[in-house]
């Protein structure tokens, strides 16, 4: 094991192709793209434009169990998968490629590292896109932040709206616990007697509403529109005040203009992946952006995205949201699952999960049953278990997992795309071609627009989650009866952790009869979702004990370490 190679070791000596021959393949020249140096490039508006016309490949899905300390490898399938779609699909003359999110800041320093993948199954240069990248989450930062300093800026000037709770919060993409809670002081100009203060904060930007804008909307002037209906606080008629009536919205779209093209760069085999937008699933609404979907599903025959966390929380608002506001339909899901997260949720500690143990990993697989039912009975998706493989799951343990999934209809394939690349992922690619040329679509959403918000509230954590009720803090009671009246139509975003089907990140395997606990709900009116935050959960999340960021530095040579 001491000669295994780290991610970014991989990564740093890989030979990459310039950025136009990857596209070529996909029938797009220089031409199309706006370079951002040899290996990056954003798809030009016109070429997004040009693609309308074209028909929409596959869409492929890929989610996973409940995330746990064991690592599941969702983004390295989604990778390995389109890499070995390329090489089933060769001699057919038809092509996939990934579509999938830009990681954020705040768990690249913090809990997670790089976010692009792992071993042989990457996206490319992996150092630009886990670090920066094209600027895009700048943007969208600098966006949220402009429309601040217009509204406290309004209310110094004279508040002529009357503004009398504001409502909006400032972003910053990095953890910062210190940063949720702050007391902003504003005089108000021309009378020195009078001081405007109010308790705001700022939550990191992968969970604002305007990344949820950005990665919904269609078109600059969809983008443009969402950013003008955006609710800042209410005037003291307890009216609406919208970043309309501020005038916000063209200088906040004029800041998004080149983030809102979609960027695209390479696999490890030259598969091509488009990278785009980045909201998390557990506090937002976790998937890349629709713009980038669609684009990608007129450039490929297969496309292979992934939705964040677990498919309580990502795939089901893939499906809820992104899936009913842009009519897209996945034709099949691929759930992620490792033997060594399983035997986790079968109550084994992480010290002793490289042992066998067919007892808990039986118990453990409570929670996938519950991924797998609710993929089927509640969405009709075809569902394919990928089974991602360590070199300490024994045969016994793979051979249980493959038996009690036949049981239940579900095809569990082994794969070995970290250490393989796409032909490690082939047997797992093969299935998807042939459910997606065989089976007929069964999609369905989980709850129809015109429930009222608590009932599509009470769906998803007693269909989804197997809450047995709903419980409201008396302030999240008092927002639906504001939220009700105009805005039940909205599909709701639930903010929970992800650790858990529950609110509570303690709760392993698949626990039925919790309550769950809403504290707080709040309007994305740009968005047009309503967020329910649920037990301790935070927009603004912490750096643990030992950042990722205590591993990463420069070497002498300038390239950057410690970024797995």
């Amino acid at each position: 094991m001491a000669n295994v190679k780290s991610d970014i070791e991989i990564a740093q000596a890989a030979t990459l192709k310039p950025i136009a021959k990857v596209v070529a393949k996909l029938h797009l020249t220089s031409d199309n793209l706006i370079p951002y140096g040899h290996h990056i490039a954003k798809l030009s508006a016109n070429t997004i434009q040009m693609l309308q016309t074209k028909p929409d490949g596959k869409l492929i899905l890929v989610t996973a169990i409940s995330p746990t300390p064991a690592g599941e490898g969702k983004t390295t399938t989604t990778i390995g998968l389109a890499d070995a779609l390329n090489i089933v699909l060769a001699n057919k003359n038809q092509q996939a490629m990934v579509c999938m999110r830009e990681p954020s800041l705040g768990p690249v320093f913090g809990m997670k590292g790089g976010a692009t993948g792992g071993g042989y199954a990457q996206v490319v240069p992996m150092e630009d896109v886990n670090l920066h990248f094209t600027g895009d989450f700048h943007a969208i930062t600098s966006a949220n932040n402009l429309l601040a300093a217009l509204i406290d800026n309004h209310i110094y000037q004279g508040n002529v709206l009357n503004i009398a709770e504001v409502t909006w919060r400032r972003c910053m993409d990095m953890n910062d616990r210190a940063l949720r809670n702050v007391t902003l002081h504003t005089d108000i100009k021309g009378d020195k007697a009078k001081t405007y203060n109010r308790q705001t904060g700022f939550d990191i930007t992968v969970a604002s509403e305007v990344m949820a804008i950005f990665c919904l909307a269609t078109t600059l002037d969809d983008l443009q529109m969402r950013l003008g209906n955006i609710q800042i606080g209410v005037n003291s008629q307890q009216q609406p005040v919208l970043a309309s009536d501020l005038q916000a919205e063209g200088a906040m779209t004029a800041l998004l203009k080149n983030a809102f093209q979609p960027t695209i760069v390479q696999t490890l085999e030259h598969t091509a992946a488009i990278v785009h937008g980045g909201p998390f699933a557990n506090i937002a609404h976790g998937c890349n952006s629709v713009v980038a979907t669609k684009a990608a599903l007129k450039l490929a025959d297969y496309v292979v995205t992934e939705a964040g966390f677990g498919a309580d929380l990502g795939a089901e608002k893939f499906i809820d949201i992104k899936c009913r506001k842009a009519g897209l339909q996945p034709a099949a899901v691929v759930l992620v699952a490792t033997v060594r997260a399983l035997k986790y949720h079968g109550g084994v500690d992480v010290a002793n999960l490289n042992q066998e143990n067919l007892t808990a990993l039986k118990l453990g697989m409570s929670n996938l049953h519950k991924h797998v039912y609710n993929l089927k009975t509640h969405f009709g998706l075809h569902v394919i278990v990928a089974i991602n493989h360590f070199t300490c799951d024994t045969n016994a343990e793979i051979e249980l997992l493959q038996t009690e999934l036949n049981h239940v209809g579900v095809k569990a394939v082994v794969c070995k795309h970290w250490a393989q690349g796409g032909a490690g992922a082939v047997d797992l690619a093969n299935e998807v071609v042939n459910i997606v040329k065989n089976a007929s679509s069964t999609f369905k959403l989980l709850y129809p627009d015109n429930l009222p918000l608590l009932q599509k509230i009470e769906t998803i954590a007693k269909k989804i989650y197997g809450a047995s009720h709903v419980e409201l803090s008396a302030a999240a009671l008092a927002q639906l009866q504001v939220f009700e009246k105009d805005y039940e139509n909205y599909p709701v975003c639930i903010a929970k952790t992800q650790y858990s089907f529950s609110s509570d990140s303690a709760l392993r395997g698949a626990p039925v009869g919790h309550v769950l606990k809403v504290r707080e709900l709040k309007l994305s009116r740009g968005a047009g979702f309503i967020v329910a935050i649920c037990g301790d959960i935070m927009t603004m999340p912490g750096l643990p004990m030992q950042p990722a960021s205590e591993r990463i530095g420069v070497n002498k040579a300038g390239a950057i370490t410690g970024l797995n």
